[in-house]
């Protein structure tokens, strides 16, 4: 088996993972501590600044009612109400907003604006995702052998004797292309007309939905002041599931490439060791060029 050597001792190629792991998520927390705790504390004071404001502007309430109030808005916030606007505001539940939280639930996107406030909700929602979970993950698998299908069709045209790596370049390259065209490039573009955001806003809440991160800090459809078709919420939930196996293909993808790149550049072989030679793809045409483990 294939090692990385440190101080001239091997280290085996399941540490390396491991280790790499690890410094990758201290390496990104060490950012964010950076790049967001100052922010915080700087939202935080302006916020105590606005309340001393708004009590010395409104004399008849005390800091305790005012404090009270306040979390009667968080309360209603963490049930999904937003509490701009008023009464006749849109339900977050009727069907539309509904079939949108289906799709949250099942793809586990799950942004936490909305979640069940009653037992019975709640009890469902678990065997739901139970039940609904499994489910997508084997329909998000065929969807991916469907793409790569096509692609492998895609790449069979354009082959050509001598030419498989051309072939091969020019097939991914017209995936990768249209992919991000139709889930990455121009829905941001109308996020942005249909939400009021900018460009880079509709893109981070593209990104932040395929990638299933889903913080909850953009969610379409949900601005009280904005009046949406009755569909919208359910054709982005389309949009997600089909961006959902896209992106997973493109990921899959990449971490094949990064696990090979690093076997390649950080591992040799023990000595004496005959390691199997392993058959080229352009010697199987019939081999899929993407993976989608079944």
């Amino acid at each position: 088996m294939p090692h990385l050597m440190v101080c001239n001792r091997p280290l085996s190629w399941t540490l390396t993972l491991v280790l790499g792991y690890l410094f990758y998520l201290l390496l990104g927390a060490m950012v964010f501590q950076l790049l967001e705790k100052q922010a915080e504390a700087k939202s935080r004071d302006q916020f105590q600044v606005e309340k001393l404001k708004f009590l010395q502007n409104y004399t008849c309430l005390d800091r305790q009612a005012l404090e009270q109030f306040v979390q009667v808005i968080m309360e209603v916030w963490e049930k999904g109400v937003n509490p701009e606007g008023n009464s006749t505001n849109p339900s977050n539940w009727d069907f539309s907003n509904s079939f949108f939280f289906a799709g949250t639930v099942v793809t586990t996107i799950g942004y936490g604006n909305l979640a069940p406030s009653t037992v019975a909700g709640r009890v469902f929602c678990v065997f739901y995702a139970l039940f609904g979970v499994p489910l997508n993950l084997a329909f998000l698998n065929q969807l991916g052998k469907g793409l790569s299908a096509h692609l492998i069709n895609l790449e069979r045209w354009v082959h050509k004797p001598g030419r498989a790596q051309v072939a091969q370049t020019l097939a991914m390259g017209l995936f990768l292309t249209t992919g991000s065209l139709l889930f990455l490039v121009f829905p941001p573009m109308i996020f942005s007309y249909v939400e009021g955001w900018s460009y880079g806003e509709g893109f981070y809440f593209t990104f932040i939905t395929l990638s299933t991160i889903g913080f909850g800090d953009y969610v379409v459809g949900t601005d009280p002041n904005k009046h949406y078709i009755s569909i919208y919420r359910s054709l982005a939930a389309i949009w997600i599931v089909f961006g959902l196996a896209w992106l997973a293909l493109i990921f899959n993808l990449g971490a094949d490439l990064m696990e090979k790149f690093l076997q390649l550049n950080w591992q040799k072989p023990d000595p004496g060791i005959e390691e199997t030679p392993v058959a080229k793809l352009e010697e199987n045409p019939d081999q899929p060029r993407i993976h989608i483990p079944s």
